[in-house]
C-alpha cells in the first residue's frame, strides 16, 4: 500500500523560507518519479515541482529560481525547498507519485506566507 506523508508546512513571513519534506513508502522509490502540487482556496491544484528517477527537474514558471526539489533514495524521501515565499504561495501543499497507472497523494501540508 502505498503512502506519501508530509511534512514543513508552516506559517512564515514574505521573503522567508521553508523546507518540506514527503516520506514514501509502498513504492520502489528510487524507480518512482515524484511531485510536489499545491492548492490554493478556490483554486485547481497545480503542479509546483517534479523530479524523475534520474533526478531531471521541472517546475512551475511562478517558482523558478526560487523553489527547489531533490530526493534522497536512502530515506524515501523527496524535498521541497522553499526560499523568498510570497503570499501567493500560500497553499496546501501535496506530495504526489504514481503506481501502476495509479495516482497517489499524501494528506498535504498547509503553507502560510503571511506578514
Amino acid at each position: 500500500q502505498v503512502h506519501l506523508v508530509e511534512s514543513g508546512g508552516a506559517l512564515v513571513q514574505p521573503g522567508g523560507s521553508l523546507r518540506l519534506s514527503c516520506a514514501a513508502s509502498g513504492i520502489w522509490f528510487s524507480l518512482s518519479d515524484m511531485g510536489w502540487f499545491r492548492q490554493a482556496p478556490g483554486k485547481q491544484r497545480e503542479l509546483v515541482a517534479r523530479i524523475g528517477r534520474a533526478y531531471n527537474t521541472n517546475y512551475a514558471d511562478s517558482v523558478k529560481g526560487r523553489f527547489t526539489i531533490s530526493r534522497d533514495n536512502a530515506k524515501n524521501t523527496v524535498y521541497l525547498q522553499m526560499n523568498s515565499l510570497k503570499p501567493d504561495d500560500t497553499a496546501v501543499y501535496y506530495c504526489n507519485t504514481q503506481k501502476n497507472g495509479n495516482d497517489y497523494w499524501g494528506q498535504g501540508t498547509q503553507v502560510t506566507v503571511s506578514s
